[in-house]
């Protein structure tokens, strides 16, 4: 049971991707809001907000008394851009990350893609172009398991162009791309998929259940999936791990508050592993997926991998993925991972971590 607080918080801001978050399953279970009730402060997704420069904050990182759990490229991003933040925890949930081809392209492994076009995803003005860089990352894991470098491809850029919403559209659905302001998870494969149905290029890289929905669409084979490898390294990308990370300014004020909103996402770890259907049920809000496509996107024991602490392997990863995007000029700055990361709140979140006796809501 927590102690309330005396504090002049009033708004406690999140915001988290549409992919499998012990984030998104605490908001939706509404533990968030009932842990901050007794003290007056309420709690609000960036997803609902109707303001522009507020879901803008779900890259840049700039709102006061913010959290964040997604993928890490728009965190990585945010931290070397300048924004003040702490990583305060990780969770490492493994989505199908594949590389599909059309059946009469003849790839039928992954050597079969040397000397092949590749198409990565371009999405002109975008400070940080997730999409390309996951993908690269991708290819790069698969080709090195060949033995094959980037060398060994054609690299082609895929325009990904007029996916935004329009001028004035209102509020992100759950379901929305994790980028503000810009697509519908419907359409996240639109331009690559497009480009492989016309013969532009010979394969293209997607991920989770929407990323293997887009491709069954369209009768796309897997050629390899290196989402679910037995080596760690291999499966590293923008989904893995995911990090929860805070203003810096928040954790230094109110110590007490980010531990007691982390000790909230630490009991989804629990409750998960007894409640598998609801599980599925938020995720599918979250994803806009069905249940036989959460399995395959994300595996069938996804309900017990929703982990959240800062094991020393995912800190490790998170710091291989960053030198991957510095290297690659993803990221305007280099920076210390081990810095960024900060112990504290995880530390204290014990005094508060017991998982709330209460019904799930409904879905």
């Amino acid at each position: 049971m927590s102690t309330p607080v005396s504090d002049n918080i009033q708004s406690i801001w999140y915001t988290r991707c549409p992919v499998p978050t012990p984030l998104g399953i605490a908001a939706h279970l509404g533990w968030l809001d009932d842990e901050f009730a007794r003290d007056g402060i309420t709690v609000r997704s960036l997803q609902e907000a109707q303001h522009a420069a507020l879901r803008a904050s779900h890259v840049e990182h700039t709102l006061d008394n913010s959290f964040r759990q997604g993928g890490s490229i728009p965190a990585l991003w945010a931290r070397s851009a300048g924004a003040d933040t702490r990583v305060i925890a990780l969770t490492w949930v493994d989505e199908a990350q594949a590389i599909v081809a059309l059946p009469d392209s003849g790839i039928r492994t992954a050597r079969d893609l040397r000397g092949r076009r590749i198409g990565l995803p371009k999405r002109a003005g975008e400070r940080i172009d997730i999409f390309r860089a996951a993908a690269l990352r991708g290819f790069l894991s698969v080709l090195e398991l060949e033995g094959l470098t980037v060398q060994d491809i054609e690299l082609v850029d895929v325009a990904a162009t007029g996916l935004r919403e329009p001028a004035g559209a209102g509020a992100l659905p759950a379901a929305s791309f994790s980028n503000p302001g810009s697509v519908s998870s419907r359409r996240l494969y639109s331009a690559e998929i497009a480009a492989l149905v016309r013969g532009e290029v010979d394969a293209i890289y997607v991920k989770g259940s929407l990323g293997l929905e887009s491709a069954y669409l369209i009768g796309a084979r897997i050629v390899v999936d290196i989402g679910f490898h037995p080596e760690p390294k291999v499966r590293i990308n923008n989904g893995s791990p995911r990090p929860l990370t805070v203003n810096a300014t928040t954790l230094e004020r109110h110590p007490e508050i980010v531990s007691r909103f982390l000790a909230r996402v630490i009991d989804v770890d629990g409750w998960a592993r007894e409640h598998k259907q609801e599980v599925l049920g938020y995720l599918g809000r979250d994803t806009g997926s069905g249940d036989d496509w959460l399995r395959l996107g994300y595996g069938d024991d996804v309900h017990r991998r929703l982990r959240t602490d800062l094991d020393e392997a995912s800190v490790a990863a998170l710091d291989d993925f960053k030198r991957f995007l510095v290297d690659y000029d993803f990221l305007p700055n280099d920076f210390d991972i081990h810095a960024w990361v900060d112990p504290r709140a995880l530390a204290q979140s014990h005094r508060f971590t017991t998982v709330p006796e209460r019904v799930s809501r409904p879905t």
